[in-house]
């Protein structure tokens, strides 16, 4: 499927998307809580997009998140402020075309998911006053104060405070419109397959997402607001009501406003109206912000990784969508970090692999979910970088993660058992649809650097298995100097008494012609040429004997001996 980018959009009455907020419009002190009075961002009313440079609390306003997306905003000459941005993310879009990736079909309601709904481009027939031009978003994480309390409600920045700011301009101020802001947990995009008349979007709904309509009305100088949560596949009204207007209701954790003067505003970015205005005409720019952190909202764990700004007929949820914009907001980032049990081992021994997976993006992470896939690479199945960036054999089934601590969790895999020396490495692959399709925090992610890497080694063994080739020899010596003639012969026992105790020949006889040895006429020596009989550990007795008998002739009488031998093998 062919993955398609869009942008932002919004209108005279508003819907806005948020994720999770707990009972919004909190009653308190006047002095507190008033989520327009953050000093890190300029909620100005009534709304304007430019830095107020006698208002030195408030940092920012839409100008400079313009200059902080220079891929995506171009600021006028003459409106650029220097002023270098604090947000921890932002986006500022251009929906392009008057007429582009606008709604169609009867699924493309709020009230279905968003594999319901259906996009067409350039095809007419949108409403003017529907009509979005840009529209912007940008997330901060300050320390709590009486202005952004934290999550436990503290107020003296022991505690972080998240923050979120979004706004929108329109082409046409000459009727009601309603918009919506979707604050999505998982990324959308559009798609190219065929829904409802048109093609459909990639992603799905998470519980936890959150929608916010905005009204309004008496050229702006009334709001009504209303936030709802997508739960188990429907929207679930959190909190609302009338006067929502930033610095004229009560104390807000949430607020909006628009350009309700009768003068017309400056862009600091390209606009043109329906009415050839270059300036925002009275209720074309809307802004608003809500505390996150808040503990009546309670969503600064939320991750929100895409928003939609949409128009639609009516401020009913099941109202017919007109227009939308599509942006990414907060990096919903995951980091994989594998290790092995152990760096160095033995052949023979196993090992495996442990993953933790951490999240970040916003200053409480949600914790990741899935499955971590294990694989590993022998010594010849590495990279060129000696590492394991594919193929491999993967071992043992996908792992389910689980939560080690809040935003991280870890998995290890099956043991594994090398079967030859080298250098082997592994690869983790993390699957956030592993555990949940529906419920992906994050993107895909693998692990596969030198850390990964492990060095088998093999051991070597010394064994002994001595043997004997037993042979003797012989010296024939006549006493009274006569040559010597006739023959020796020899045979090898068992026992140490050439027979005498019971011992048995186990080589011999061997008969050596006296003639043939060394020495002498009178004084030969003869010795035997055993290859046959090897004393080993398996046949040693202890004792062995030689008998050897000489045989003489010429008048020369025989004689004998009998040698014994103790032998004792120790491998």
């Amino acid at each position: 499927m062919t993955l398609r980018k869009g942008a932002l959009r919004a209108g005279t009455r508003w819907f806005l998307l948020w994720g999770a907020v707990a009972a919004l419009l909190l009653v308190a002190a006047a002095t507190s809580l008033a989520v327009h009075d953050v000093s890190v961002f300029q909620l100005d009313v009534p709304a304007d997009a430019q830095v107020d440079e006698g208002a030195t609390a408030h940092a920012e306003d839409w100008d400079v998140i313009c200059e902080a997306n220079p891929s995506t905003c171009t600021i006028k000459a003459g409106f650029e402020t220097g002023v270098v941005s604090t947000a921890d993310s932002s986006a500022h879009v251009d929906d392009g075309a008057l007429n582009a990736t606008i709604f169609t079909g009867g699924g493309s309601k709020d009230i279905h998911d968003i594999s319901s709904w259906a996009w067409k481009d350039e095809s007419g027939g949108l409403p003017d006053k529907d009509n979005l031009l840009h529209a912007y978003a940008a997330h901060y994480i300050v320390p709590s104060s009486p202005e952004c309390p934290g999550e436990t409600g503290t107020t003296d920045g022991s505690e972080d405070c998240s923050v979120i700011y979004f706004g929108s301009d329109r082409f046409d101020n000459s009727g009601d419109a309603t918009q919506a802001f979707w604050f999505l947990q998982s990324e959308i995009a559009l798609g190219d397959n065929k829904v409802g008349g048109g093609f459909g979007f990639v992603g799905t709904h998470q519980d936890g997402d959150l929608l916010v309509i905005s009204e309004f009305s008496n050229g702006g100088e009334n709001s009504t607001i209303t936030v709802f949560e997508w739960m188990a596949g429907s929207l679930v009204p959190l909190a609302g009501g009338e006067d929502q207007l930033c610095g004229f209701s009560t104390p807000d954790p949430f607020c909006g406003t628009v350009n309700s003067g009768t003068e017309p505003i400056d862009s600091p970015w390209p606009f043109l109206d329906k009415f050839g205005s270059t300036q925002f005409r009275q209720g074309e720019l809307y802004e608003s912000g809500i505390n996150l952190s808040h503990p009546t909202i309670n969503l600064a764990d939320a991750c929100f990784a895409s928003f939609v700004a949409e128009t639609r007929s009516s401020t009913s949820t099941s109202a017919q969508l007109k227009d939308f914009v599509i942006g990414s907001l907060q990096s919903c980032e995951v980091d994989i970090n594998t290790t092995p049990s152990s760096t160095s081992i033995t052949l023979g021994d196993s090992v495996t692999d442990t993953a933790v997976v951490s999240g970040s993006g916003v200053a409480n992470p949600p914790t990741p979910t899935g499955t971590v896939t294990f694989s590993i690479c022998g010594p010849t199945e590495l990279d060129t970088n000696g590492l394991c960036s594919t193929g491999g054999t993967q071992v043992g089934d996908p792992v389910l993660l689980a939560e080690t601590v809040p935003g991280t969790a870890s998995a290890t895999s099956a043991s594994f058992t090398p079967d030859e020396v080298g250098t082997w490495c592994w690869r983790g692959f993390y699957d956030p649809t592993g555990a949940d399709p529906d419920d992906p925090n994050y993107d895909e992610a693998t692990d596969f650097d030198a850390s990964e890497c492990l060095t088998v080694t093999d051991t070597s063994d010394t064994s002994t298995a001595q043997n004997w080739l037993p042979n003797d020899s012989a010296t024939i010596t006549s006493t009274g100097g006569s040559t010597l003639a006739g023959n020796v012969t020899f045979n090898l026992y068992d026992d140490g008494t050439c027979g005498d105790d019971g011992g048995s020949v186990v080589y011999g006889p061997e008969v050596v012609d006296v003639a043939t040895g060394t020495g002498t006429a009178d004084s030969r020596t003869v010795t035997t040429s055993n290859t046959a009989f090897v004393v080993t550990s398996a046949n040693n007795t202890g004792a062995y004997s030689w008998e050897v008998v000489y045989s003489g002739t010429s008048g020369i009488s025989g004689s004998e001996a009998c040698e014994s031998t103790s032998i004792t093998i120790t491998d």
